[in-house]
């Protein structure tokens, strides 16, 4: 057929389902294929404002095609009532029409990866162009439409690529490190034009001749330049992005004044006239600009469901389900592992384990000698942060042999005794280094710098290398890779280098799913797909045949037998062994259970003040009168009332305030656990972990309640439920829906708090996990605001941060949201934690004094620099963004969204920030608060959070009165705990 050929046939078919194109009413959208997991009626409502939304016309001018919140809708080109052509679960993105305008180019996710799909405008006849383990993006035809030109991964690297649409044969058309994305053809279709990313802010626009393969420079800013679009007559329209805005420019000109343009291709028409996205809608450019107004229908859903209670007054026995990194003895007979704060002993038949260092230091990560007469572990007894100490099992003494200024962690024994392997956390999330000490003079050894979250090192059996796990990333565009081996020569001088057991496979994470090295070379254990795995490896590590499994429950964190017949792991709450000969699986039961720490009597305290979080007003000279770990009266101060036997705290000058919650921080080990003093300090009596590393977190939680440390009430999830790529340690690469059951059912053994599903998640899977959580009683959290909001997760983590599309649906350029985001958080009711990154450096340009408060040497000397320093680099990066979120936060606010005050950080001045920040957008001081002690209690369904009789007696005891200035939540002189009351000055004696 010839090309005046198809245009005719688009004509004529374009004609025929104009009516009903036209007449589309909410009635006619199509289904959204799965209703709300919980059964509830979703709740419809009209947005006329789409954020981070790209808009295509059709080649006969007549229909709009835009990718709202995830869905393709086709809109009248005058405007009016949008049809969704696609169900809530493809996350399909920037539309382009075919030439002949049969059918709508674009990119979903609809399984996990992003793929080439087409579509016709009537949402008929989906297909899929792309399969495999790449994300392919951004697709746009050649003027023929006989070409694709997409962005992908595939080269390890984002370049552009060509697809021949008659055959799918690919190649591919740039080649340089920097990030190639959002291509665009010139009209003769003899150039491929696009934009080379270079750093957060950095970039260029680029063309290829397809000819010759030769690049050349098209167009350099001041700034970022982004989305290219050749016009009809050679035009080259695209988005420049500097500290003023977001504009668009033609040519060399800036035609957008004073709008705020989303970073997408713009549309040309046939005549010059062209469609672009800014402000939330879409304008129409040319000799004379207009806007077109569209309505469409969105729905949400408000998640109904008995939620689960942590239960804080109950001293029954509680089975220890937190033990942390089982490591069976060299002869097989005993298991050292870490729970509830200390290191324990126990057979390898398990029993009643032996206690080894009961105190309330934080203890972690054991490891056998080769000889099995002692254990190497961290430690952070000695009040600072941990080191690495050997206990003799035969005299039962300690002996410290690190000092360092970073924190040892993973410790790992070589085979012939001599030296100790660990990594060695220096920086933000885990980044660390990989180090050996030697045992007997404790001389330290750097053998690799500073890496991306390792997981902890095992030895090859002749001591030559290290093999730990670190990510293999698929591009500089996206953190997400695979978790892969990655051996280290341990005589410092050989480069290390990759093994990768199976291509494009992710061991589940680093945190522990190996590799671990058997002792007698042959082979290596780890985790894939939630099971345990073993394959066949050479001396060098080399894969010598593929990894089979051995389990068919879930496992983590394999050790082996010096003999190499038998691995110890865990699955779910019980520990296993398994006969390597027999292949049979025997569990381990571990007698260990703990008590909560409740304390008892009366406890008195009068304040001056007292600001309850329930009524905006300050209430004076009164008593809180504390009964075990609850309030039970607040009366006016009567100094002729006494009550016998009860303890007083005199508190006169000081002002009561609910404890704060922190809720979104990831609690670490190598912080010590001084993390949990400070936490306490800094006035945070609760603090909500929504991602950590498998049973860690748990560990941490019961240890808090069985009082072993001291430290806020912590609420903790398990990892990030991530999909096949993973960037965290702490998250989880699932694999394939069996996997996804297998750790949704160790969430239900390990009694998480919360779940949350990670940027990569299928929307569609994220629905399972939202109906398996809730059947749990626990709420679901993530990055995600639709279909997230359609399928009932609970609440919604960041205003920007990341997302699997590079840019978030939640704001547009400089932070801003739309109609579509403020009515998707309203109408739902769901909770929001800003967590407004760059807030700490204008707080503390008003309070440069706070930079000098003593709390901060708390932390470990990289992350309190954080604070000393007036050089923040998340400033840096997204403060820019942090005006525009706090507006967009306030018009949430004020839609119904529930605000909690959470930061992402470990460092407590943060949320004093955070919540001072809250104010600078609009919120009343009270209001503010309010993120951090009510709002969040609610959404914990946490008894506290108010100061009121029956409430837990969680009280930070201040200078000032918050509601005159907020940042008063700052000056915490005392703070009740569960009931305890603590002093700061006692809090911090340690560091002084």
């Amino acid at each position: 057929m010839t090309s005046s050929l198809r245009a005719l046939a688009c004509l004529l078919w374009i004609g025929a389902i104009a009516p009903a194109l036209a007449q589309a009413q909410p009635a006619n959208l199509p289904p959204a294929n799965l209703p709300p997991p919980g059964g509830e009626k979703p709740i419809a409502f009209d947005v006329h404002e789409g954020t981070s939304m790209a808009v295509s016309a059709s080649p006969d001018g007549k229909w709009l095609a835009v990718d709202l919140q995830g869905s393709l809708w086709i809109i009248p080109a005058a405007g009016g009532k949008a049809k969704r052509i696609t169900d809530y679960f493809n996350d399909a993105r920037q539309p382009v029409w075919a030439p002949d305008g049969s059918h709508l180019l674009y990119f979903a996710y609809r399984d996990g990866g992003y793929d080439l799909w087409t579509i016709r405008p009537d949402g008929s006849d989906m297909r899929k162009l792309t399969e495999g383990a790449y994300d392919d993006r951004e697709p746009v035809y050649s003027p023929d439409g006989r070409t694709i030109a997409f962005s992908s991964d595939r080269s390890g690297n984002y370049d552009i690529w060509t697809m021949d649409v008659a055959t799918g044969a690919l190649k591919q058309v740039s080649r340089d490190p920097r990030e190639d994305r959002l291509p665009s053809w010139s009209p003769d279709g003899t150039r491929i034009a696009y934009a080379g990313a270079e750093g957060m802010m950095g970039g260029a626009l680029y063309a290829t001749d397809l000819a010759t393969g030769r690049e050349s420079l098209l167009r350099k800013v001041d700034g970022k330049a982004d989305a290219p679009a050749f016009g009809p007559a050679g035009q080259l329209a695209y988005v420049v992005q500097d500290a003023s805005g977001s504009h668009l420019y033609i040519d060399d000109a800036m035609v957008s004044g004073t709008e705020n343009v989303f970073p997408f291709r713009v549309s040309w028409g046939a005549r010059g006239g062209y469609h672009y996205v800014s402000d939330g809608r879409i304008r129409h450019g040319g000799s004379r600009k207009s806007t077109v107004d569209f309505a469409a229908t969105l729905e949400v859903v408000r998640p109904v469901y008995a939620r689960a209670k942590r239960d804080w007054d109950s001293t029954q026995p509680r089975k220890a389900l937190g033990i942390t990194h089982p490591r069976l003895s060299p002869d097989g007979s005993r298991i050292a592992f870490v729970a509830l704060g200390d290191l324990y002993v126990v057979s390898s038949k398990g029993g009643t384990p032996e206690n080894l260092t009961k105190d309330a230091a934080l203890d972690a990560d054991a490891d056998w000698s080769p000889d099995g007469q002692s254990i190497v572990f961290s430690s952070d007894r000695i009040g600072g942060l941990p080191q690495l100490f050997i206990r003799d099992l035969r005299t039962g003494k300690d002996r410290q042999l690190t000092s360092m200024d970073t924190q040892p962690l993973g410790a790992a024994w070589s085979p012939d005794g001599r030296q100790i392997a660990f990594i060695d956390v220096d920086g933000r999330w885990g980044v660390a280094g990989v180090c050996v000490v030697d045992v007997a003079t404790g001389a330290v050894t750097r053998l690799q710098t500073s890496l991306g979250q390792p997981g902890s090192p095992s030895w090859s059996p002749d001591g030559k290398y290290l093999a730990i796990s670190l990510s293999y990333k698929y591009s500089n565009s996206f953190r997400e890779g695979t978790n892969q081996v990655y051996v280290i020569p341990v005589d410092g001088k050989t480069k290390p280098f990759w093994q990768i057991p199976q291509e494009n496979m992710s061991l589940d994470t680093r945190s522990g799913s190996g590799p671990a090295w058997s002792p007698d070379g042959t082979k290596m254990a780890g985790i894939y797909e939630g099971l345990l795995k073993i394959w066949s490896v050479d001396a060098d590590a080399r894969p010598m045949g593929p990894a089979r499994a051995y389990t068919s429950d879930i496992a983590f964190y394999p050790t082996w037998s010096r003999d190499a017949k038998t691995i110890l792991f865990q699955s779910n709450e019980t520990l296993k062994t398994i006969d390597m000969e027999t292949g049979v699986i025997t569990d381990v039961p571990i007698d260990l259970s703990y008590r909560l720490a409740k304390p008892t009597g009366r406890t008195i305290i009068h304040v001056g003040a007292l600001v309850d979080s329930v009524r905006d007003v300050t209430q004076t000279n009164k008593d809180i009168v504390i009964d075990g770990n609850r309030i039970t009266a607040i009366r006016d101060h009567d100094p002729a009332k006494s009550d016998a036997g009860a303890r007083y705290v005199d508190a006169s000058g000081l002002t009561a305030i609910p404890g704060l919650i922190e809720f979104h921080s990831h609690i670490q080990k190598d912080f010590g656990s001084n993390l949990e003093k400070a936490w306490l300090a800094y006035g945070i009596t609760t603090v909500r972990d929504p991602g950590t590393q498998v049973y860690d977190a748990v560990e941490d939680r019961e240890a808090a309640e069985a009082g072993v440390r001291i430290s806020p009430r912590l609420y903790t999830g398990g990892p990030l439920l991530e999909w096949q790529r993973v960037y965290y340690k702490m998250g989880i690469a699932v694999s394939s829906p069996a996997h996804l059951e297998r750790e949704l059912a160790r969430a239900r053994a390990l009694k998480y708090d919360i779940q949350k599903s990670y940027v990569r998640m299928p929307d569609i899977y994220q629905r399972r996990i939202v109906e398996a959580a809730h059947a749990m009683g626990i709420p679901v959290s993530g990055h995600e605001i639709f279909p997230a909001a359609y399928s009932g997760v609970d609440g919604t983590e960041h205003m920007g941060a990341t997302s699997r599309r590079g840019y978030s649906p939640k704001q547009g350029p400089g932070g801003m949201a739309y109609e579509d985001v403020i009515q998707l958080f309203g109408q739902s009711r769901r909770t929001l934690t800003p967590t407004n990154f760059g807030a700490l450096t204008g707080y503390l340009q008003k309070h440069p004094a706070y930079r000098d408060d003593p709390r901060v040497k708390l932390y470990p000397s990289w992350a309190r620099e954080t604070v000393t320093k007036d050089d923040d680099a998340m400033a840096r990066i997204v403060g820019p963004l942090l005006q525009g979120g706090l507006l967009s936060m306030k018009k949430m606010y004020d839609a119904g969204t529930r605000v909690v005050a959470g930061t992402d950080t470990m460092i407590a001045t943060n949320l004093h920030a955070e919540i001072a920040s809250y104010v600078d957008g609009g919120l009343t001081p009270f209001q503010a608060l309010q993120t951090a002690t009510v709002n969040s209690a609610r959404a914990l369904n946490l008894d506290a959070g108010t100061l009121e009789p029956g409430k837990l007696a969680d009280i930070a005891l201040i200078e000032g009165d918050p509601r005159e200035d907020i940042a008063n939540t700052f000056k915490v002189r005392t703070v009740v705990a569960n009931g305890v009351v603590h002093q700061v000055a006692d809090l911090i004696a340690a560091v002084q």
